[in-house]
């Protein structure tokens, strides 16, 4: 099964609304940088990879509105969509990798008219689509060899097509194994607040017929006391240079747990989700967002009127709890900072 998120179509952006999964498939259309912003801030499309290829897209969707009067005139309106972009999502990093390369491109294509730089850009878009895909499925290769035949995967939030390109980073992994005849369970719990977990990957895993349990939040600490979970993969929206990783909020409690009931702990992401500018998780922002997402499910309130609300997105796992970070250039161990500076240097 193919999944899509996000098309160019027409000269629109086409994103797979995952606010409105699993009950309803429907596209947004977006026909301005603004609304693809908008989509991006609102979790229309979400998780790193998806998220940096949706800011290229709306970037090259915001440049085809700029009136080609001069270069400087452009310069100023380019900077404008490419910030308005960088405002929406604090924490993933893929966001602001993806607008530094769209910047590049400009920067290095002064020479060249505005239309083709328009076009250009847009080149770049697809080429980030395409180049996310293909890092995905390497990063299957690598990682499936970390699962043996009968496995139970746990996977927090969503990493899967949904979060990506296309194919996935942790549930990408999962479908490799597939395809190479293993069978495989996946354990997802439910991810609150935005239940990502039960609705989205649980919704991917039952359109490739991988067999799938829900769980709520609270019940995995029972589950690996039970032994029935053999290894935990997740994506990750930032890690750093030290191979802290930032990742949807519960992520850590999930790593604790696996230390303490021995049960592997592996992170998958694209090289482009390593932040090499910072030392330690410490300096990765953590982003808060709408109190409303703790207090209503789909609409409804379940919290008294009045009660406080803290609602971080992320969460950061020190790395001496993760086992391995699975890249699309490879597998890293520790010393995760010695070894992911060979894995960028080859």
């Amino acid at each position: 099964m193919t999944i899509q998120p996000i098309k160019w179509k027409d000269d629109k952006v086409l994103l797979l609304d995952q606010r409105v999964l699993p009950e309803k498939e429907a596209y947004l259309e977006c026909r301005t940088y603004q609304d693809v912003a908008h989509a991006i801030k609102h979790m229309v499309v979400r998780g790193a990879p998806a998220v940096g290829v949706a800011a290229a897209m709306g970037i090259a969707l915001g440049v085809r509105t700029i009136p080609e009067k001069n270069k400087n005139s452009f310069l100023i309106q380019f900077d404008k969509i490419c910030n308005t972009i960088a405002a929406t999502r604090p924490t993933a990093v893929n966001l602001f990798w993806a607008i530094e390369r769209m910047k590049n491109v400009v920067y290095q294509n002064l020479h060249v008219s505005i239309k083709a730089l328009g076009l250009l850009l847009k080149k770049e878009a697809l080429k980030i689509l395409k180049e996310d895909i293909e890092s995905n499925k390497r990063m299957g290769t690598y990682g499936s060899k970390f699962i043996k035949n009968g496995a139970v995967i746990l996977t927090h939030c969503n990493a899967g097509a949904l979060a990506t390109g296309g194919y996935g980073t942790a549930l990408g992994i999962i479908r490799a194994a597939k395809d190479q005849g293993k069978k495989i369970q996946v354990i997802a719990d439910e991810t609150r607040p935005f239940l990502q977990g039960a609705r989205l990957t649980a919704w991917e895993l039952k359109k490739d017929r991988i067999p799938v349990t829900v769980i709520t939040d609270n019940m995995a600490a029972f589950m690996m006391q039970q032994k029935r979970i053999d290894a935990i993969i997740v994506g990750a929206d930032r890690i750093a240079a030290n191979g802290d990783t930032a990742n949807k909020i519960g992520t850590y409690s999930l790593a604790i747990l696996a230390k303490e009931h021995k049960i592997p702990f592996y992170v998958a992401a694209p090289l482009s989700t390593i932040d090499f500018k910072i030392k330690t998780g410490k300096e990765i922002p953590i982003e808060e967002r709408a109190k409303e997402e703790v207090s209503h499910i789909r609409g409804k309130r379940m919290v008294p009127h009045g009660v406080s609300i803290w609602n971080p997105a992320f969460d950061v796992t020190p790395n001496r709890f993760v086992s391995a970070i699975i890249t699309d250039q490879g597998v890293v161990k520790k010393p995760f900072q010695k070894n992911l500076k060979k894995l960028v240097s080859k």
